[in-house]
């Protein structure tokens, strides 16, 4: 018998413009691998997401047991909105990394946004800086401050 609860985390989910150019920098530049792509529209998605006539891009990512879901919405439209972090329910993910330094300058190689150059805030907190997908949604590199 079910007892109600939450049991765990199952997955993130970001609504992006569009999906193939999300899922090629999500597995390209930060090494996620693909666990499924696909389409959803009918009666059942457009009651989960409330919105009638809603029809989806979809895929679903994987990094290091993270799952991330990727969504296009290819109706209803959807408008493309500021992302300051300061906003009310922006969010972001922070990936680890041994050497912050090293990976940001490889992921400006690759052509990579970043809102600045890694910055440890205090002797305690981690280095760390954020970058952007190709959406403009924040993600952020971290490293403990011991490495």
């Amino acid at each position: 018998m079910s007892s109600g609860v939450i049991t765990g985390h199952n997955h993130t989910s970001f609504t992006v413009s569009d999906r193939e150019r999300s899922v090629a920098f999500y597995t390209d530049v930060i090494g996620f691998t693909v666990d499924r792509v696909y389409e959803l529209e009918g009666d059942a998605i457009e009651q989960i997401v409330a919105m009638p006539g809603a029809q989806l891009k979809m895929a679903h990512l994987t990094l290091d047991g993270f799952r991330l879901e990727l969504i296009q919405y290819v109706e209803p439209k959807g408008q493309q909105l500021p992302l300051p972090t300061c906003n009310v329910g922006v969010a972001h993910i922070t990936f680890n990394t041994d050497d912050v330094q090293a990976t940001y300058e490889a992921l400006k190689a690759k052509g990579v946004t970043f809102k600045g150059e890694p910055m440890r805030p205090a002797p305690e907190r981690p280095l760390a800086c954020y970058f952007v997908d190709p959406d403009g949604i924040t993600l952020e590199l971290n490293q403990t401050p011991d490495q």
